[in-house]
């Protein structure tokens, strides 16, 4: 770990867009940074200078000007620019050098042809979309939601809905109406605009009959919209007291954009809610906003030459962050369907038709590719590619070593982590800075990120317990119905008062960068030693015969070491044997250490994975320890529910120790 990948180009200050914001600062502000580091000190230091910083050098669009800054610093509970007001959707559709008829959304579909939306046109159906919500009595503060996959439809109904000072909510077409409906019974829509169903690969998936159970759950709705998708001829499958979408859109009257405060409802994510109640997370116009803006144009270095991708389905916040895109002048690349359809080299050949220059995925994506022995540039054209992403989960040194190696030598390879609860990536990469293998770059600007130690006192280059320690805008503004506050602050600061713990390991080194190591509710605790799960999953997944794999931690009451079990998913034909137990050991001694070596390796069908593809470490340990499947795990939040059987079996089975 560590070894130097790639290295700003001398001129990186002259080329970049962050080095046009530190010009900006100099000119405007007197402000002259050494390095990204100096810069970062400023940044979580002096709040108020650096927001109003992002805020006037990206010239956001108000209506009335904030009287402050930062009105109150405490967490939970800071205040962003009070008194003003403005809207998400108007910056965004604000498109800063672009023409009207410049391409803006790319979208492609297993389900249907690609569609290509140009400024004009994106602002045109935004328009109609927006009367017809106006029309349907949508006004500011109604929830409309979205049971569609990621195609310019949703993108349009986000920004119609926040044009009004509505609050949209979107799910993924796969995710089944139990999960549906454990999400939008708390927040109460008053429009649902679904498809008919959707194309995975070959393969038609109907959900005509999930969208009839989802709103007989729903009786806050008033008027459901049916977007044909998979039946795009099916006029006369639009129920008789529902609209088509085509109805909503033909509505002529006026763009305009509905003022509202900074920290007015914008959208409503959800945590994944596999213990229990999908936590209803609201974000606000004005700090998403600014969030986004920082993110995408300073780290990012995304800007109007850029066509910008990420490979996500509505149902996870990256596409809320792809969403911002045109808020920094870039076209957002859009694509619903199988990534592994008709194989693994489907999106880097949509890298090459769409002319990606900045292409975003997710750990497990690339180390699949790397697994397949899949070389990118033997598939398609990548040489408009600059940048990659890669989130969801730690990417491993050897994943940065892949795709240097496969995809390109001169890119700039961005491993970030963040969450949900922010819409954001807290550390990620910036342009200033070489990439290290296996190590996420930097802290992100305005984002005071710190281990803490079990004490709770900052430690440097030792395991800690991921915090932020001062707010950032992008905080949620609230969980929906959480009058008190209390779900809230006991979701991130009940254990340090004032400052957010986010759930997550990490070692921050001397020149800044980070690595996470996985869940800290998942840590493994070997003889006093706090090993976390990305290193087992890096070393053991490495093997070719390992498909995937979970390692839980069964801790002993009378103060013993516990039991280290680890549950792996063998190639096709495979069976677990002594000699593939044995150089599983191995492996794990040799590259980690000792403590790493499991006291039973067991074969399991499948890895319990969230609908995002997360794993699911905790059920799985709670259900090796006794808890009911039912208890353990809301089952509508699985992508695979019938997996946790076989640890309930396990649990059952296996003789006391």
């Amino acid at each position: 770990m560590g070894d130097v990948l790639w290295t700003p180009p001398a001129d990186v200050r002259e080329r970049s867009r962050i080095g046009g914001y530190l010009r900006w600062l100099r000119e405007h502000r007197g402000l002259d940074f050494a390095d990204y580091d100096a810069l970062w000190q400023w940044s979580v230091t002096d709040l108020d200078a650096f927001w109003r910083s992002i805020w006037d050098h990206f010239a956001v669009v108000a209506y009335t000007p904030p009287t402050a800054t930062l009105g109150d610093a405490a967490m939970p509970g800071a205040r962003w620019f009070p008194g003003a007001t403005l809207n998400y959707a108007e910056n965004v559709l604000r498109m800063p050098g672009r023409a009207d008829d410049d391409p803006v959304v790319v979208a492609h579909s297993q389900t249907r042809p690609p569609v290509t939306l140009t400024a004009a046109e994106l602002r045109e159906q935004v328009r109609r979309v927006a009367a017809g919500l106006r029309r349907l009595g949508v006004v500011a503060g109604d929830r409309v939601a979205a049971y569609a996959p990621n195609v310019p439809e949703t993108y349009v109904l986000l920004l119609a809905t926040s044009s009004l000072g509505a609050v949209f909510s979107s799910c993924a077409p796969e995710f089944g109406t139990r999960s549906v409906v454990d999400r939008w019974q708390q927040i109460a829509p008053k429009v649902l605009v679904a498809v008919d169903g959707y194309r995975y690969g070959d393969k038609p998936v109907d959900r005509r009959a999930e969208v009839a159970a989802i709103r007989a759950a729903l009786p806050s709705l008033t008027h459901t919209v049916h977007v044909p998708y998979l039946y795009p001829t099916g006029s006369a499958d639009v129920p008789q007291d529902g609209l088509s979408w085509a109805e909503l859109a033909a509505t002529d009257e006026p763009l305009t954009f509905t003022p509202v405060p900074f920290d007015h409802p914008l959208y409503v994510l959800y945590s994944s809610g596999t213990t229990g109640l999908p936590k209803p997370i609201v974000h606000g116009h004005g700090g998403i906003l600014l969030e986004h803006l920082k993110m995408l144009a300073l780290h990012h270095d995304l800007g109007p030459a850029d066509r910008f991708f990420w490979f996500t389905t509505t149902g996870w916040m990256m596409w809320n962050f792809l969403a911002s895109g045109p808020a920094v002048g870039a076209t957002i690349v859009l694509f619903d369907g199988n990534p592994g359809h008709p194989d693994l080299g489907a999106l880097w050949r949509l890298a090459e038709e769409t002319g990606t220059t900045y292409f975003g995925t997710s750990a497990p994506f690339l180390l699949a590719c790397r697994k397949a022995g899949l070389v990118p540039r033997d598939v398609a054209d990548l040489s408009a590619l600059r940048g990659v992403g890669s989130t969801g989960a730690p990417l491993p040194a050897e994943g940065f070593t892949w795709v240097y190696d496969t995809v390109g030598t001169d890119l700039q390879l961005q491993s970030l982590s963040g969450g949900t609860d922010v819409c954001t990536g807290f550390v990620g990469g910036v342009p200033l800075l070489p990439v290290h293998a296996g190590e996420i770059t930097c802290r992100a600007l305005g984002a005071k990120v710190e281990a803490r130690s079990a004490d709770g006192t900052p430690v440097l280059g030792e395991l800690g317990e991921l915090v932020i320690t001062a707010p950032m805008p992008s905080m949620p503004v609230g969980f929906w119905n959480d009058q008190d506050g209390s779900r809230y602050a006991e979701a991130y600061f009940d254990v340090y008062p004032g400052v957010w713990r986010h759930g997550d390991w990490i070692t921050i080194n001397e020149r800044g960068g980070c690595v996470i190591t996985g869940r800290s509710d998942a840590t493994l605790n070997r003889g006093g030693v706090r090993l976390g799960t990305a290193e087992f999953y890096s070393v053991v997944e490495g093997l070719d015969e390992v498909v995937d794999s979970v390692v839980v931690h069964l801790e002993d009451d009378e103060g013993g070491a516990g039991e280290l079990l680890l549950f792996v998913v063998l190639a096709e034909g495979l069976e677990l044997d002594d000699a593939l137990r044995k150089k599983i050991a191995r492996e794990l001694r040799t590259a980690l250490s000792p403590r790493h070596i499991p006291d039973e390796i067991h074969q399991v069908r499948a890895v319990p994975r969230t609908l995002s593809s997360k794993k699911l470490e905790v059920p799985v340990k709670k259900i090796l320890t006794g808890t009911p499947i039912e208890s353990a795990a809301a089952q509508g939040a699985l992508a695979n529910p019938e997996s946790l059987t076989a640890f309930a079996t396990f649990a059952q089975t296996r003789p006391t120790p």
